[in-house]
């Protein structure tokens, strides 16, 4: 019967736990896990990979149970889950870092000394300067959108353009001194 969820399916009877197991299990549980935490660098991840050995051991344990050395099966099939987390885990690493976005430059000195200029105005002359010039919206729409008369949104133009004028100017005459 497949398991459903990741349930193991009911064991038959002729297989259900037997002291065989059980004296396995508590013997070299720790042992198992030991050596996977120091191979997986992580203790809770060696326990889950060893209970699941363990896991899979216990359903087959009527044929495990007789082989020479059930505890090498149960050792090699730790190691192999152990060794597939690995390889998960770098392939997922791999994907992620080709994933990663090539950095994007900061903006350039020209875009700082035009957005320092623009803080330094009025709320009402920089909202009309960037409607203006920046949406490409006309006076009267300006106007409209800020419940204002067209000749007011002129005033806010005008003046913000001398502002912007004096600040970029006074930047550049810094910057080449």
């Amino acid at each position: 019967m497949p398991a459903l969820d990741g349930v193991p399916p009911p064991v038959p009877a002729e297989q259900a736990l037997t002291p065989d197991f059980t004296e396995c299990y508590a013997t070299w549980f720790r042992p198992i896990a030991g050596q996977l935490a120091v191979y997986l660098g992580g203790v809770e991840e060696a326990q889950e990979v060893t209970q699941e050995a363990f896991t899979r051991a216990w359903t087959r344990w009527a044929r495990i149970g007789r082989y020479d050395d059930p505890v090498a099966w149960v050792r090699r099939v730790a190691w192999n889950l152990a060794t597939s987390r690995i390889r998960r885990m770098r392939t997922a690493l791999r994907y992620r870092q080709s994933q990663r976005p090539e950095p994007i430059a900061g903006p350039g000195p020209e875009r700082v000394a035009i957005e320092a200029a623009l803080a330094a105005l009025p709320a009402d002359q920089r909202r009309a300067v960037v409607l203006h010039y920046l949406a490409g919206l006309t006076v009267a729409e300006i106007a409209d959108l800020c419940r204002a008369r067209e000749g007011a949104v002129r005033t806010w133009l005008y003046r913000a353009r001398r502002t912007l004028a004096r600040h970029l100017t006074d930047d550049e005459v810094t910057d080449n001194a």
